[in-house]
């Protein structure tokens, strides 16, 4: 990776968050595969000086780069369905919202966030290993990144719901079921803190 040193700021309108869920199940013709972005987020990204010259090994008496990111699950925004039986409706939209902050337990927990333990450089990206807080539970999760130059980076990661307490929602007596694991995709614009 060649991001300079320093602290940067990440989120919107210059980053972007989405979230992809996927039907499964008996039923799964009826409903949506999903694209979901979170609108209210913020972060910030620590660079050390030589961290990638001695190829981010902290081990080498470089401390490791860190990355913190704190989204507000209240203000996740379905974008898009595909397949299902009928195009999404903004009425669908609203009603999908509504049963994702039952799901998701906002009431209680209205923020998630990430906070990394330790960042690999590997060929022209990262492997960034790290805490999610989510629903009241924390555990870890690896993010792949790659940088595609300019200031920004871009990657994925997969969060397997049931892991931090989350029933997966279903439908239709449990004929048509949302895939426990959910794909978290980003592009993030590095702008200097």
């Amino acid at each position: 990776m060649a991001i300079a040193p320093g602290d940067y700021e990440i989120g919107p309108p210059a980053s972007r968050l989405r979230l992809f869920t996927f039907r499964q199940g008996l039923a799964a013709r009826a409903g949506h595969d999903l694209v979901i972005e979170a609108r209210a987020w913020h972060g910030t990204v620590q660079v050390p000086r030589d961290f990638t010259s001695a190829g981010g090994a902290s081990s080498a008496g470089v401390p490791p780069a860190s990355v913190r990111v704190e989204i507000d699950l209240r203000e996740l925004e379905v974008l898009e369905g595909s397949g299902g039986v009928k195009p999404l409706t903004d009425s669908d939209r609203r009603d999908i919202k509504k049963t994702m902050q039952g799901v998701l337990r906002t009431g209680a927990h209205p923020l998630a966030t990430f906070s990394s333990t330790d960042v690999h450089l590997q060929g022209d990206g990262a492997v960034v290993e790290g805490e999610l807080s989510l629903g009241g539970e924390t555990h870890p999760v690896r993010v792949q990144v790659r940088d595609d130059g300019g200031g920004t980076v871009s990657g994925r990661a997969e969060v397997v719901q049931s892991r931090w307490g989350i029933k997966p929602y279903t439908g239709f007596f449990g004929a048509l079921k949302l895939r426990d694991a959910v794909d978290l995709e980003f592009t993030l614009a590095l702008r200097p803190a």
